[in-house]
């Protein structure tokens, strides 16, 4: 190993470089892009992939929504055309029959889903707004950013039947002064007063609230428009390890049973699946990670040949050189491993050059996409072990291919060598 640190084999080295100054620059080139690609494209599929999260965040991932419509096929007595209701006897009967399912929050709104949204009014300022009747088991499903000071509903506001509401950032600003905290101020409702407790922040994914809403506890809304154990829809979230698809068809499955629709029935229960549409999303995000790695792969493999190829074309040119060194006593383990060393070394270089080049992208690609909302992107990184681990792989392929020419050189016979021309 001593002769890592010889300053001979280092002026050897640097003298082979120089003498052909093009030809390793461009071979340099072709392994420090592989890892530029590689690095480039991981940090922008990690862009895209906090982007996701960022945009969708507080959303339980695998989760879907079950509402009712009509019946398109007779069944048991029953004509085409039917309407079903959903009623609070159906979330109990799904929680306790499809253990997969996490959670199960009913929904009623009114003012969403056609009829004019409720007056609210405080003092002299007035607004139509959308009311929705809400379980506080909705915020472990969708979650709600409250602004300090306020909270979300709970278990006493349900049980109690209490007057209290969450309202969105545009019904504050438009019942509420600018320096008025409106948390703990009452807002009128069918003439009847609420007591706000928390305000929740503007978002770009809040479903079918937007900010302009305002949410009361189930059971104070079922008694205030009178819906009894009507229910609107349910939101649903699975665990995490459960197809949400399998589970989707066995919720409607269920609830035909319980609502005697036709098996075949596919118009009777409408549903979107959050968890399905979130899949995709991630699956192409991952499909894109995996095409940077196979491309980046690909090119760092492509430029270390290159390496081996201008390193062989080195040794044919360094014949009578090579030659001189065996016949003053150099031994073919000193001149292999200068040849190693030698593509170690340019392999390194072109990988750390790779390495600076794609973080310096990156850096640029996240300056100019900080603070953009319109689009699902933030943060492209690349984790440092994976640096490291595309680095050392470099320096390995690097190694392995260096054996080639290296055992070129060592198969050298002095005595050819000298006769070389």
């Amino acid at each position: 190993m001593r002769f890592i640190f010889d300053r001979d084999t280092w002026q050897e080295i640097f003298g082979s470089i120089r003498k052909n100054k093009i030809r390793t620059m461009i071979t340099v080139i072709g392994v420090l892009w592989g890892i530029f690609v590689y690095i480039a494209l991981s940090g922008a599929t990690k862009g895209l992939d906090n982007g996701f999260e960022r945009e969708f965040q507080g959303i339980a991932n695998n989760s879907m929504f079950v509402w009712t419509q009509r019946t398109s096929m007779p069944y048991q007595g029953f004509k085409i055309g039917r309407p079903i209701q959903l009623k609070l006897d159906d979330a109990e009967e799904l929680q306790n029959k499809l253990p997969d399912i996490q959670f199960i929050a009913p929904r009623n709104v009114m003012g969403v889903f056609g009829g004019s949204p409720p007056r609210i009014s405080r003092g002299m300022k007035t607004g139509n707004y959308a009311v929705f009747g809400d379980y506080p088991v909705i915020d472990k499903i969708f979650k709600k950013k409250i602004y300090e000071g306020g909270r979300f509903l709970n278990e006493m506001d349900m049980q109690r039947e209490r007057r209290v509401c969450i309202i969105g950032e545009r019904v504050r600003n438009d019942l509420f002064d600018v320096d008025e905290d409106p948390v703990g101020g009452y807002v009128k409702l069918n003439n009847v007063s609420f007591q706000v407790v928390g305000v929740y922040k503007k978002s770009e994914n809040m479903g079918f609230e937007g900010d302009n809403s305002v949410l009361l506890p189930y059971s104070t809304y079922r008694k205030i428009f009178s819906t009894g154990d009507n229910v609107g829809w349910f939101a649903i979230a699975a665990y995490d390890e459960v197809d949400i698809v399998a589970l989707e068809k066995d919720v409607k499955r269920l609830l035909k049973r319980r609502h005697k629709v036709h098996p075949e029935d596919e118009r009777a229960f409408g549903s979107f699946n959050l968890g399905e549409a979130f899949a995709k999303m991630f699956g192409f995000a991952k499909g894109l990670n995996f095409l940077s790695l196979f491309v980046g792969f690909a090119t760092i493999i492509a430029g270390v040949i290159a390496i081996g190829n201008i390193l062989l074309i080195s040794v044919k040119e360094r014949t009578r050189e090579l030659g001189v060194r065996r016949a003053l006593g150099a031994t073919p383990a000193e001149v292999r491993g200068q040849i190693l060393l030698e593509s170690v070394f340019l392999t390194l270089v072109a990988g750390i050059l790779g390495i600076i080049l794609g973080a310096f992208v990156l850096a640029i690609i996240n300056t100019l996409t900080q603070g953009s909302s319109g689009f699902p992107y933030t943060n492209p990184t690349v984790p440092i072990p994976y640096i490291f681990t595309a680095l050392f792989i470099m320096v390995v392929l690097g190694t392995l291919i260096g054996l080639i020419p290296a055992q070129r050189a060592v198969s050298i016979k002095p005595i050819d060598a000298l006769r070389e021309e």
